[in-house]
């Protein structure tokens, strides 16, 4: 769910930093290219759309099925069954290193058509896994895949289309796409109640190979020849190093990764708590869907005050309702031995998601606010930068995991006072500068 919300950041910062670039692309595509832009808006919305939920099925589905999946492949304890949702964001922060910078040299259509083996591979190894470490190394390789149609959608909008038409191609994308975390849990569910946890990866293939072969059928290369640039490892490199020296991009680059480390480790740990500690069962995929459409809510109302109020000013005033709401909820835990009622922790988690949606809408495009020269490079490492950085504070809060709601919301605590810190020195020492 966390990682779904941030893709509609990204095709905000994208589009204002490249839209020049975008404009000259479109305006030197061969005639053959130029005449077959589009499918037709329905369709190519709707391939669009699959292609960047990927992600988000790919983790939210798997939700309830964790314990079955334990079970089955004989994991000794609970927490551990957490990595087979960090384990794909650590393959999805090495891909989105790669895939924007090899789509710039090779084009759009081959990379993708390389992303997608990795995931039908890393599927196909899931499904037939007979051991716990196969299981985690095919879910790597999911991310790894998984993380080039992620990639390569907002590559493919930018080639295409420029200005106003480039928003509105996107917001109706993202559209679809924010629906996808409040529904995909409940298929995953469905899929149990008349299967067992390899049906669900096999219904991932199934639809990755379905789309696969959609797109390479219907999707032209929209990046001539004469427009691509050589693959360079040293530009990654240089891009790496900048964002390093840059105050602001590395501050919000690491307060980016808190916050996603922070909602990862409720990704891992929310079976276990709906499930387990509040016995919701079959409720448990209703309650997940109502709260990714807190977050849902926040991005669109973000959208449409940001430019008003300004992406700082938000992206602070929200992180530092989270951690005031935060702090208070742990010291309500703490009086309920760790288990407040259920009301109260649903209240808890829909103000603090709606905080998250407004920090997702914001936190990268700070982060990429310096770097418009370097624009594309520059997101890609800070995209994995991020992503790399929440996985081990997802693990950490996911191994803390007691049966009651304290490492969740200590984590939290922890990480969003942290984050404020960080984001007030930042901000002060920029404003010296």
């Amino acid at each position: 769910m966390g990682f779904s919300f941030i893709v509609a950041t990204d095709s905000v910062v994208l589009h204002k930093a490249h839209m020049k670039f975008s404009h000259e692309r479109t305006m030197n595509l061969p005639d053959s290219q130029s005449s077959r832009r589009w499918m037709g808006s329905g369709e190519s919305l709707l391939l669009m759309a699959l292609l960047i939920s990927i992600v988000a099925l790919s983790v939210d589905t798997m939700l309830p099925a964790l314990p079955e999946i334990g079970a089955e492949l004989g994991v000794r304890s609970a927490n551990d069954v957490q990595l087979v949702i960090s384990m794909l964001f650590l393959g999805l922060s090495v891909g989105l290193l790669f895939y924007g910078p090899l789509s710039d040299s090779l084009g759009r259509k081959p990379v993708l058509f390389a992303g997608m083996a990795i995931y039908v591979f890393g599927t196909t190894l899931s499904i037939f896994c007979t051991g716990f470490s196969i299981m985690l190394t095919g879910r790597v390789l999911q991310g790894l895949g998984a993380a080039g149609p992620r990639s390569i959608v907002l590559a493919l909008v930018r080639d295409q289309y420029e200005g106003r038409a480039m928003a509105r191609i996107m917001s109706t994308i993202m559209s679809i796409f924010i629906m996808v975390p409040v529904f995909a849990p409940s298929i995953g569910q469905a899929i149990l109640l008349v299967s067992g946890w390899r049906a669900i990866f096999a219904v991932l293939l199934a639809l990755a190979l379905i789309v696969l072969f959609w797109f390479c059928l219907r999707q032209p290369e929209t990046l001539s020849p004469l427009h691509r640039l050589p693959f360079s490892l040293t530009k990654i490199v240089l891009a790496l190093v900048e964002v390093c020296r840059h105050r602001i991009a590395l501050a919000y680059t690491i307060v980016a990764g808190f916050v996603m480390g922070a909602f990862l480790g409720y990704l891992g740990s929310a079976q276990q708590i709906f499930q387990g500690l509040y016995g919701q069962g079959l409720f448990f995929p209703i309650i997940f869907g109502v709260l990714a459409l807190s977050v849902g809510t926040a991005l669109l109302f973000n959208s449409r005050i940001v430019m008003s109020l300004g992406m700082r000013k938000l992206a602070f005033r929200a992180m530092a309702a989270l951690a005031a709401l935060s702090s208070v909820y742990f010291v309500v835990v703490c009086l309920f031995n760790g288990r407040s009622p259920f009301w109260m922790l649903m209240v808890f988690l829909l103000v603090a998601f709606f905080c998250v949606g407004f920090l997702f809408g914001n936190l990268n495009a700070i982060a990429m606010t310096p770097l418009g020269h370097i624009a594309g490079t520059a997101s890609a490492v800070i995209g994995s930068l991020s992503t790399f950085l929440s996985v081990p504070i997802a693990l950490v809060i996911g191994r803390l995991y007691n049966d009651t709601t304290l490492p969740l919301v200590g984590g939290f605590v922890l990480l969003s006072s942290i984050s404020l810190f960080i984001m007030r020195w930042a901000n002060r020492m920029g404003n010296q500068q």
